[in-house]
């Protein structure tokens, strides 16, 4: 069983919600460990980092089973990624439409360390507004991709592709999206590439031999 969840998860008061999911995989019978794993050390270009749920049937996991540290019995798996870095210049395509008026007049002040528009914001006006608004450095991996798809290039000011973000996502160019809009499906999924690497893992460390006894 694999489940997965934003990375908020593990921060502050949610973290109770982390014990009761592993309460609730107890009482149905698996062991459970958690993970949380980035998507650009995985094979995709952006830097999206999410929380891993992986549960193994307690009547299957005697021959992985192994202590973990003083107190916990677990069967064993490593998830250990640390693929090279893709950077958004190296699947650039052709840009997408550019920013509002404002956007755009904002972009002209923006300075190298710049990340987002908050950061072009809070300099000017003393306080930060537009966070969500960020950008696309060609060095570097694409930031997280949301549903709302907010991700300008920060070379030229405009919103980056609709392909720029099925590459981002580790999607087909040809994927069909039914109609939806791409940034809203890519930033609402775990991109493929990083699911591909997950079931790898679990199918060369548990699966397959599993299936040989």
């Amino acid at each position: 069983m694999v489940a997965e969840n934003v990375k908020g998860l593990l921060l502050g008061d949610a973290i109770q919600y982390v014990r009761q999911i592993y309460r609730e995989f107890d009482l149905a019978g698996y062991y459970c460990q958690h993970w949380l794993l980035d998507a650009s050390k995985m094979g995709v270009p952006q830097r999206r980092e999410r929380v891993f749920f992986i549960a193994l049937r307690k009547d299957l996991a005697k021959p992985f089973l192994k202590q973990m540290n003083l107190f916990d019995i677990l069967p064993e798996i490593k998830m250990e990624f640390n693929e090279p870095e893709i950077n958004y210049g190296s699947i650039k395509t052709e840009l997408g439409r550019i920013a509002s008026k404002l956007y755009y007049e904002r972009w002209t002040k923006r300075e190298p360390n710049d990340t987002s528009f908050g950061d072009i914001t809070e300099r000017l006006n003393g306080s930060g507004s537009c966070f969500s608004d960020v950008f696309a450095k060609d060095e570097l991996p694409l930031p997280t991709i949301t549903s709302k798809g907010g991700i300008y290039d920060f070379e030229n000011g405009h919103f980056i592709s609709d392909d720029s973000f099925k590459k981002g996502g580790s999607y087909p160019l040809d994927y069909d999206f039914k109609g939806n809009k791409v940034p809203y499906l890519v930033g609402m999924s775990v991109p493929p590439v990083m699911t591909a690497n997950i079931a790898t893992e679990i199918y060369s460390q548990w699966l397959s031999k599993l299936a040989r006894s």
